[in-house]
């Protein structure tokens, strides 16, 4: 799991971390009422068959709009969209409203590390051998991730051919609905101060903005510590023209070949039995079915769907309906180093609240002692289980007895973890390695194979050799060792206590921390930014059309070239509501109203 779990747990022999600063009785008040959302319901609720042949139910009949995944993006632009459509948002997973490992920050690691089939989080492993998730819930990763929000920077925004105007009226719609203020802890003080001190200027107070030097940014969890996600945009939808389907898991997208375009006709899905169902677009111009399913799900969809490389499609017997082999290429993941800094001071649960934005082109950031809330585990097999969604996709000759028993043992309390400290975390902005994503089989239930080949473009390891060197000496700042009161360490030190807490699959050079290279390959885990597979140019257009095919969109980070921010959730939330105005304007002009 690339899970945050790894980067906290594993460091047995310290003393134990204090809980969340939020009281369980302030959480408990502010539970969430699911009735807002009368448009929710399960897939099963659907009136029609597999076989075409539809109820008089005029509400399943057909749709202006279908989104497949509701999720970052799918939320606010289905929201969006029914002001003046109907839509219909067909979500995978269930809802995040009274899930406690979603809800609750002190529960982020917990809501990661859950395995079950129920889970919010679906593991996967890249080939790479890092370990990995995606969001499976309504809200996508906005349930799953470390809440901080923080706008594109301009750069971005004009590279991507959008209007700055409708991108700025975008963001805020966002923001005055899930976004809050953080209240810094004395950790993420001590780290503003300490990368002030070691040159990361100016400070930038409080912002949204992407500006370099350091900043405090917004964050989706409240003052209380619960997390607020792009299921609550919905809030904003038409409630008489939006419907949302739970557990609805979309099989494949249908196309008519008859004439000389493919024309999008509809979707299949199963439901939370098993059942199959078909949903219709209308045949009213303009109507289409939207592909939402992030980096992993929407390229994965497309080849399912017949859209595709020739070969790839051939090979798992999937009838072509378009060749095209750019889908599932160009995928790329922000690589991330972390170093360990453990501390004599109590300290605070926090996620990432301060950011040191570089002129080098890399992020440093921190997150700070997590421990565990027993009641939130419900289901976990154990880790190295074959009942676990993870450790089954790997290999049976990598998950030999011996090699299996020495990993429980060393980490047999991994779900009862003691950690006071911090990871203070190193991304790199903009890596210039590219990977590629391959279907293992047909079933939509199964992670496809993904390929992000971390470091193999030498002036990204370059680069974290450099951020290594500069997150050293934020650890070595005079601010930094008052706050922790622990002994200054050198760099080999530093390394040295760190390397065996990045936990991968990847073969390790454990006595060669000497090596600052060999520890950026050694130690690489994910930040969960990865993005591409449906490229715009080569998969969509900048409109996100799919190229070739009439009625079919993909709106979500798999059509990003490089990942915006520091953190992404924000850009692809705007993104949503962004691309859900433009279609409207498009199509109603004034009559749009938005």
């Amino acid at each position: 799991m690339a899970l945050k779990l790894f980067l906290f747990a594993l460091l047995l022999c310290l003393p134990t971390s204090l809980s969340s600063t939020a009281s369980k009785g302030k959480e408990e008040k502010l539970k969430f009422n699911p009735y807002r959302y009368t448009f929710i319901d399960k897939a099963s609720s659907f009136s029609s068959s597999s076989s075409s042949s539809f109820s008089s139910n005029r509400r399943d009949s057909s749709y202006d709009y279908i989104v497949i995944g509701g999720g970052t993006a799918g939320c606010p632009l289905a929201a969006t969209l029914s002001r003046n459509f109907s839509v219909l948002v067909l979500e995978r997973g269930g809802v995040p409203f009274t899930n406690a490992n979603v809800s609750f920050l002190r529960n982020f690691h917990i809501g990661l590390a859950d395995t079950s089939a129920s889970s919010a989080s679906q593991p996967f492993v890249s080939t790479d051998g890092v370990y990995n998730a995606r969001a499976r819930v309504l809200g996508g990763g906005s349930c799953i991730n470390a809440g901080f929000y923080s706008r594109a920077d301009p750069a971005f925004v004009k590279r991507a051919g959008w209007d700055p105007k409708l991108v700025n009226e975008s963001y805020p719609w966002v923001e005055r609905e899930i976004v809050h203020q953080p209240k810094l802890t004395l950790w993420q003080k001590a780290l503003r101060d300490s990368l002030l001190e070691v040159g990361v200027r100016p400070f930038n107070g409080f912002t949204y903005d992407h500006v370099s030097g350091t900043k405090i940014g917004g964050t989706i969890f409240d003052r209380f510590g619960r997390r607020h996600t792009a299921a609550e945009l919905l809030g904003y939808a038409n409630s008489q023209k939006l419907r949302v389907l739970i557990y609805a898991t979309v099989q494949k997208i249908v196309f008519d070949t008859s004439g000389p375009m493919p024309r999008v006709t509809g979707v299949i899905f199963k439901d939370e039995k098993g059942n199959q169902h078909q949903a219709l677009l209308s045949n009213r111009k303009g109507s289409e079915v939207i592909l939402s399913s992030g980096a992993m799900g929407s390229p994965q969809m497309l080849m399912l769907s017949g859209i595709g490389p020739k070969k790839e499609l051939q090979r798992l017997k999937i009838p072509l309906v378009l060749e095209n082999e750019h889908v599932g290429k160009g995928m790329a993941d922000n690589p991330m180093n972390t170093i360990l800094v453990p501390s004599k001071q109590p300290i605070e649960q926090s996620l990432i609240q301060t950011v040191g934005i570089t002129k080098m082109g890399v992020y440093v950031e921190a997150s700070t002692g997590f421990g565990q809330s027993p009641e939130s585990i419900y289901t976990h097999y154990g880790i190295m289980s074959d009942k676990n969604e993870l450790f089954s996709t790997i290999p049976a000759k990598e998950r030999r007895p011996e090699a299996t028993q020495a990993y429980v043992t060393r980490n047999k309390y991994q779900l009862h973890e003691a950690f006071n400290g911090s990871f203070i975390l190193e991304k790199l902005a903009y890596p210039i390695s590219r990977g590629h994503l391959s279907l293992v089989n047909t079933n939509v239930d199964d992670n496809p194979s993904v390929t992000f080949n971390y470091f193999s473009h030498p002036k990204d390891l370059q680069r974290c050799v450099e951020a290594i060197r500069l997150v050293a000496k934020v650890v070595t700042s005079k601010r930094f060792v008052n706050y922790t009161q622990c002994e200054k360490q050198n760099v080999h030190e530093m390394l040295s206590g760190s390397v065996k807490a990045n936990i991968n699959l990847r073969p390790k050079q454990v006595n060669d921390t000497k090596s600052m290279a060999q520890f950026c390959k050694d130690t690489v885990v994910t930040i969960w930014h990865y993005h591409g597979g449906c490229l715009v140019g080569k998969v969509v257009s900048p409109n996100r059309k799919v190229l070739g095919v009439d009625r079919l969109r993909v709106i979500d980070g798999s059509t990003f070239s490089e990942s915006p921010g520091t953190n992404p959730q924000a850009t692809v939330m705007m993104m949503g509501r962004y691309m859900g105005v433009k279609i409207l304007r498009e199509r109603l002009g004034n009559k749009a109203g938005v």
